[in-house]
């Protein structure tokens, strides 16, 4: 099996370290200190392609694969983990939902600025007598 990866995902890899160590890295103490949301960093890594990575480029996304968007997680969470979650959890949890079950003008309205981190999003959890305490 070949784990070389391609120039597509080295560019990725290295746009996204290169990012998180000039743009991140000089802010993450400061935000953790002040338990602020990076919301300029995931404006600037919706720019980059970050917040949308698989989703299809008509919807505003970097259409690309899961390793290259793995590659670009493990980047930029060596720097911060508070922006590699918000930029985990618009991929995974918001885009793929959305673009998978959504409706047309669902994803017109939600996945379109989600993928191009315009807006930020969230999601809910709900575990009666469970504690996995997501936070």
């Amino acid at each position: 099996m070949n784990f070389d990866l391609d120039d597509q995902q080295q560019m990725i890899r290295d746009s996204a370290r290169e990012f998180a160590e000039k743009e991140i890295k000089p802010v993450a103490g400061e935000f953790d200190e002040a338990g602020k949301f990076p919301s300029e960093i995931v404006k600037k890594l919706g720019q980059l392609g970050f917040m949308g990575m698989m989703v299809d480029p008509k919807y505003g996304g970097s259409g690309m694969d899961t390793i290259s968007y793995a590659i670009a997680m493990e980047e930029i969470s060596k720097i911060d983990a508070s922006a590699s979650v918000a930029m985990s959890v618009n991929n995974s949890l918001v885009c793929w939902g959305l673009e998978t079950f959504g409706s047309e003008e669902q994803k017109q309205k939600y996945l379109v600025p989600a993928a191009k981190g315009e807006k930020i999003c969230s999601f809910g959890l709900t575990e009666p007598a469970a504690g996995s305490d997501v936070v």
